[in-house]
């Protein structure tokens, strides 16, 4: 595996996590506001390779989101780099989130990888991916249709649990994920395993969610490509959601992914979540 490949796998894990999904956002609005300011550390086989960044700020009618990771400890050895992602939207009378622009980027020693989309109502109206994607007869063609009806990377990180009642059940993870990240569409199937009491440094003490992910390439991939291969057949990916305080929302707060170098590994040490008071209620006071 490149240096590059190495560093560019760090930064993402430590920009943005996992991509999850926003589905099932319709079911009554519940949603109040909140905020959260999380850090997280990145390790590769049991050494730390990264470290990011991510705050997170759900209003009545509004959202932002932005991560920040960059390499760290013995990866610095190998390469340096860093990354930033960011999205922004409406949350709609429903409660569902609704991105309206996604841009990302990261810078290596080696290159330099951006992507940006404007969105609307779920579809993407307007991308660029620099560099592109290599021109290849092997690769599957991503058509307009698989740019219809998916979640930002950013704005998918965000998971709504619908109703009224606890959002750290089981639910939060029975769904199938659509996902386009600027150069491929994808799904991620995800299935409840377990709950797990967590502890961050900072903030967060309590109940997490764990859900299993299967990655499933549909469009923009080279099917006999070695990584696509390997992700396609893992089965051990985890993904442990914790909640912002005040909202329905659940977010990454591990994520275990299996590679051939050892477990990669992204966990919260600083996990804090306020809640904030709506429009009216503020208006009240």
């Amino acid at each position: 595996m490149s240096s590059y490949r190495l560093t560019r796998y760090a930064i993402l894990l430590s920009a943005t996590a996992l991509t999850v999904t926003i589905a099932d956002a319709q079911q009554g609005r519940g949603f109040a506001q909140g905020k959260l300011d999380a850090r997280y550390t990145v390790t590769l086989g049991g050494l730390q390779v990264g470290r990011g960044a991510w705050v997170i700020d759900i209003t009545d009618d509004h959202f932002t989101a932005a991560a920040s990771g960059a390499t760290s400890g013995l990866m610095r050895v190998f390469a340096s780099g860093q990354g930033q992602s960011a999205a922004r939207g409406t949350v709609s009378s429903g409660g569902q989130l609704m991105p309206s622009t996604y841009a990302s980027s990261i810078v290596t020693d080696q290159k330099f990888d951006e992507v940006r989309m404007v969105i609307s109502s779920g579809n993407v109206r307007e991308f660029v991916a620099d560099p592109p994607a290599v021109p290849s007869p092997e690769r599957v063609p991503l058509t307009e249709a698989h740019r219809r009806g998916v979640a930002d990377p950013m704005t998918a990180s965000l998971v709504r649990v619908p109703g009224n009642g606890d959002p750290l059940v089981p639910q939060a993870c029975q769904r199938t994920l659509a996902v386009f990240d600027g150069r491929m569409r994808y799904d991620l199937k995800l299935a409840f395993k377990r709950l797990e009491q967590v502890r961050a440094d900072k903030g967060y003490q309590g109940v997490a969610v764990v859900c299993s992910v299967h990655f499933a390439p549909i469009a923009g991939h080279i099917p006999d490509r070695a990584a696509i291969k390997y992700l396609t057949e893992l089965r051990d990916i985890e993904l442990w959601l914790a909640p912002i305080a005040g909202t329905r929302v659940m977010v990454p707060y591990r994520v275990s992914v299996p590679t051939p170098l050892g477990v990669g590994v992204m966990q919260a040490t600083q996990f804090v979540s306020v809640p904030q008071p709506g429009r009216a209620t503020a208006k009240t006071q």
